[in-house]
């Protein structure tokens, strides 16, 4: 019979698509199976189907009120939703049911690290500082941008670890602001560096390799639990370039700023790129690439027919590493 079928977590993990086609199966026969519902949800985790697998958990819910794996699988669900709250609340429960499960206290401590101060623990406090950050690439290198202005360097702290970066900020406020990210792609911390402008920190991180990043945060990674309370812990997916009018007043005073050497130099590729044409982006990347970082042309005519030979300063060598 249909309602002595079993579908284990290791199952699931084999094969998740699979999984799920004979889990749909099972509960077209047996739609009130709560154990089933919640392994469901678990295969669609595995597929990233995160709002899927809130629905199977509260049909199990439903069915079964004191399922703490059902609550486990909610959190999980609503945590990669960016339901910071929801998922929080789900855990606490899942806690309360199941004490003895260290697990929920581990994504109890994420879900706490990524909601404002205060919003957990009932206490009254005043809103966290909002502080927009975000980030571009180069070649060879991720620039993330702390929008804050005035910073001292006393009040600054950048940490780079090889899939993670972590930045702490004291604004204005006098409270300390808090981005840990763990990175799509590892970088290289002796070569990543910081500076403090006066609109701005600008993070940079050296790649390990020439490759283009299709996003900042790594897909599924999670932040380690380290003994320290930041007032805010925002996700980097939650920011675009397209800043709202208190960053773009930041902008206006940015205009006025001057920079020198190969800030300025930098800076004028950034906008020949951002404004080029597609035959402008593909030259620039084509040349970029296979000089070594030594040529960057806009003449695709040119490198478009050609591989770009490595072409070092007059009083530099070149040499492959």
């Amino acid at each position: 019979m249909a309602s002595e079928r079993s579908f284990s977590d290791s199952f699931i993990d084999e094969d998740p698509k699979k999984a799920l086609e004979e889990l749909n199966g099972a509960l077209e026969e047996t739609a009130n199976n709560a154990e089933w519902l919640c392994q469901r949800a678990y295969a669609h985790i595995l597929l990233k189907n995160y709002k899927s697998a809130v629905e199977d958990t509260r049909k199990a819910l439903e069915l079964n009120s004191s399922f703490a794996l059902a609550f486990m699988r909610t959190g999980i669900a609503e945590y990669h939703l960016n339901n910071f709250t929801t998922s929080h609340e789900a855990f606490v429960k899942g806690k309360n049911l199941d004490g003895a499960d260290g697990e929920f206290e581990v994504w109890i401590k994420r879900c706490e690290e990524r909601m404002p101060v205060g919003s957990h623990n009932g206490t009254s406090h005043t809103t966290a500082p909002q502080v927009k950050h975000d980030w571009y690439q180069t070649e060879s290198q991720v620039i993330v941008t702390v929008m804050v202005k005035n910073a001292k360097k006393e009040d600054v702290s950048v940490n780079f670890e090889e899939k993670e970066l972590t930045a702490t900020v004291k604004v204005p406020t006098g409270e300390d602001w808090c981005l840990k990210i763990p990175l799509l792609h590892p970088v290289v911390p002796q070569q990543s560096t910081y500076r403090i402008l006066s609109t701005k920190v600008e993070i940079k991180m050296k790649k390990t390799e020439a490759i283009r990043w299709e996003k900042l945060e790594g897909e599924g990674a999670l932040p380690s639990v380290k003994h320290f309370t930041p007032n805010q812990y925002p996700s980097s997916s939650h920011y675009t370039r397209n800043w709202d009018k208190v960053v773009g007043d930041i902008k206006e005073e940015e205009k006025n700023e001057k920079l020198e050497g190969d800030a300025a130099l930098n800076k004028l590729f950034q906008q020949i790129y951002s404004d080029g044409s597609d035959e402008v982006k593909r030259a620039m990347n084509k040349s970029f690439m296979e000089s070594g970082g030594t040529v960057l042309s806009t003449n695709w005519q040119d490198v478009g027919k050609r591989t770009v030979d490595v072409s070092p300063p007059d009083d530099a060598e070149w040499k492959k590493f």
